[in-house]
């Protein structure tokens, strides 16, 4: 039932009427507070609360708190006030007061009416104060409540503790896998690690056409262990007749011995490069002490096919002697070696799973030579089968390709066979292209004659009045086909081999230039082809020439050279005037298929006019009657070349007999090919000796390569003009 309007109206404890914009403004005394004034009873503490609801909450003893032990938390949860107010208006029976920010309760009038609602007021701006002098305090700033703190969150802790325990797990199985697969430092402080060397397969030698000359092939290598055989006798016997030993050798390789440290000797080679045959059937006689491995055996197909160019290996694979020994690093690779735990059987087998390293080998790269080794066979041969009939002691025979330096054959007398080159002479198996010195003779006035050509010295067409002798110094040097003063080109001088006109036209030409165009034509050093112990040769400076040297340089003595070089010489005039060092090696193929190739080396000595004159008159020694070099002549072809008789030279000492030498070119008006044929015997000269050899190594050359015949004949020359 609503109150009447005449009753006095009681305001609830705590409420703020008079105050604010919803207080009474009528300085009434409020209906149920008797003896209180309008100031003291409407006026509040800055908590809010009228000071005698604070009076009664200092008076009352707060000895008694809520029987709820999670109140606390729940008033900091809830921005710091606890539900239902104050435990000081509990206890009092009181509605609590209320806090800065709540919303004022409606108010009615006395005739039942209700009044608006007070607006709320934002929490940041509290209402004015009034004070007792009644000026209006000011306002002061609210406080926010404070913000509760942050819970931990479980799941991001279960997340990190995740994580750690995943990363500690894989560092230790990384580490399991690291020590079981990769270091295992265990199985070497047990003993049980086994390292064994993985060979590197030594590369092969090839012609320019990709035939194998030598080659590696897989072998077994028989040793044996002395400690362990209780028989020798019957181990030897045994062994005997497949390895083709005698048993006497086989005890000695079998007998027991000590080490440097005083230990027993555990390991004897018995044989090395044993086929995989014979290997299989002495692993079969299960032999107490002996034992089988892997080995690697050089393999010679051709046998003494280029042999004193090859050279050999030992039984270790190492070359010796040759293009084995000069080329042995690029040839034998990089070994390897195996690593591994074993177990304790004996057996020495691997473990699965155990400790294993593996250093691969890397295999030797291969040599590509520029020989036709079908070329080779047929000058080898035709070198061998002349020798019993000009009765050679000593012979080279080289053939080059002009233009570019590469040996298509390069032949010596004697050869060996280089598959049991253990049986052979040492003297067999040099190369006598590089290391034969011969005082090369007339074959030398080429290089005169195109000197003075250059220099101007002489002229194509020069005639010279030639006696018969000539005097320098203590020597009188003659003439084999005397010209009794007559007047003789220089084609007559050359077919005839004159040694007064050829030192008239060095006189013409004099020795400095003489001695400089030597060393253009490659005269007084090596080659460089890549063979071990080629021979420079020497030249005699001008500055010591004596006065017979006047006469015995220009002519081919006194000079220091090798048949190679002369070869050489000879191609510079054969390629219009440009000297080309030779070649042997045409290039290396490495294992993963690179290649290496070995660049040109020219430079010029004649020009082409001179040079192509020099060839002409070179072309007379074939084609002259009577001439020296008519047996070097060739069907079909025009060649130009030059015979020679000199001396060979041993320690810097004349040996007795002769050396005889042809060399030519063909086709004379576009030389492709030029041979050079040395020949030591007791005595004979380059036409009789050499030249029959050349014209058949030049002819089967040239039909070889298929060179079409020339078409013009030769010209015709005038040894004695008018």
């Amino acid at each position: 039932m609503a109150p009447r309007s005449d009753e006095p109206r009681r305001d609830p404890p705590g409420s703020r009427r008079g105050s604010g914009r919803g207080g009474n403004r009528t300085g009434q005394q409020p209906s149920g507070e008797p003896g209180r004034g309008i100031s003291d009873a409407r006026a509040y503490t800055p908590r809010g609360r009228s000071l005698r609801e604070a009076a009664e909450q200092r008076r009352t003893p707060r000895t008694s708190r809520s029987g709820d032990p999670f109140r606390p938390a729940l008033q900091v949860v809830e921005g710091g006030r606890a539900e239902g107010g104050s435990d000081t208006a509990r206890r009092a029976g009181r509605r609590p007061a209320p806090v800065e920010g709540d919303r004022p309760p409606a108010q009615r009038t006395r005739d039942g009416g209700r009044v608006a609602e007070a607006v709320p007021r934002r929490r940041d701006t509290p209402p004015a104060r009034q004070r007792r002098d009644g000026r209006t305090a000011p306002r002061r700033p609210s406080r926010k409540p404070r913000r509760p703190p942050r819970l931990a969150d479980p799941a991001r802790r279960l997340r990190l503790a995740g994580l750690l325990t995943l990363v500690v797990f894989a560092t230790i199985g990384i580490r399991l896998v690291a020590l079981q697969v990769g270091e295992s430092p265990y199985a070497e402080l047990t003993g049980r690690q086994r390292t064994v060397q993985l060979a590197a397969p030594r590369g092969a030698i090839y012609d320019r056409d990709a035939v194998v000359l030598a080659q590696s092939v897989e072998a077994r290598a028989i040793s044996a262990d002395p400690t362990e055989i209780t028989d020798p006798q019957a181990t030897a016997t045994a062994l005997s007749p497949l390895l083709g030993i005698a048993r006497t050798t086989l005890l000695e390789r079998m007998a027991p011995g000590t080490t440097e440290l005083g230990t027993p000797l555990r390991f004897r080679y018995v044989a090395r490069g044993v086929s995989v045959d014979t290997a299989r059937k002495i692993e079969q006689l299960r032999l107490e002490g002996i034992y089988s491995g892997r080995d690697e055996r050089r393999e010679v197909p051709g046998g003494d096919l280029a042999a004193n160019l090859l050279g050999f290996t030992g039984r270790d694979m190492v070359g010796l002697e040759g293009l084995e020994a000069r080329y042995d690093e690029v040839l034998r690779g990089r070994p390897g070696s195996w690593t591994y735990e074993a177990g304790n059987s004996g057996l020495d087998a691997p473990i699965p799973g155990g400790y294993s390293h593996r250093d691969e080998a890397e295999p030797g790269s291969n040599l590509y030579l520029t020989i036709d080794a079908d070329l080779q066979f047929q000058v080898q041969k035709l070198l061998s089968e002349s020798m019993p009939r000009v009765a050679g002691a000593t012979a080279s025979a080289v053939v080059l390709e002009v233009g570019t330096g590469e040996i298509l054959a390069q032949a010596s007398h004697p050869t060996y066979d280089a598959a049991n080159w253990e049986s052979s002479d040492p003297a067999d198996r040099s190369d006598a292209a590089t290391s034969f010195i011969v005082d090369p003779g007339s074959v030398h006035k080429a290089i005169t004659f195109g000197a003075a050509l250059e220099e101007g010295a002489v002229e194509p067409d020069t005639v010279l009045a030639v006696p018969n002798a000539i005097r320098k110094g203590d020597t009188t040097f003659a003439d084999t086909y005397p010209a009794n003063g007559r007047r003789m080109s220089l084609d007559g001088m050359l077919a005839h081999s004159s040694n007064v006109g050829t030192i008239m036209v060095a006189d013409r030409l004099g020795p400095e230039k003489l001695h400089d165009y030597q060393r253009r034509f490659g005269l007084g050093e090596a080659t460089g082809v890549g063979l071990p112990g080629e021979a420079s040769g020497a030249l005699l400076a001008p500055e010591n020439w004596s006065d017979s040297s006047y006469g015995s340089v220009p002519i081919g003595h006194s000079v220091d050279a090798t048949p190679l070089q002369m070869a050489a010489a000879y191609a510079a005039i054969a390629n219009d005037g440009v000297y080309v060092r030779p070649r042997l090696i045409k290039k290396i193929v490495g294992a993963d298929g690179t290649e290496q190739h070995v660049e040109l080396d020219s430079r010029r000595v004649l020009g082409t006019e001179n040079a192509a004159a020099l060839r002409r008159m070179l072309e007379a020694v074939t084609t002259v009657p009577d001439a020296t070099g008519g047996r070097a002549a060739v069907k079909g072809y025009r060649v130009a070349g030059k015979t020679g008789t000199g001396w060979r030279l041993v320690n810097g000492k004349k040996v007795a007999g002769d050396v005889a030498s042809f060399i030519g070119m063909a086709p004379a008006e576009n030389p492709r090919y030029v041979i050079a044929v040395f020949v030591h015997t007791p005595s004979g000269g380059g036409g009789d000796v050499s030249a029959p050899i050349f014209s058949d190594m030049m002819a089967f050359t040239l039909a070889h390569y298929r060179v079409p015949p020339s078409s013009a004949a030769p010209p015709k020359f005038e040894v004695f003009p008018r």
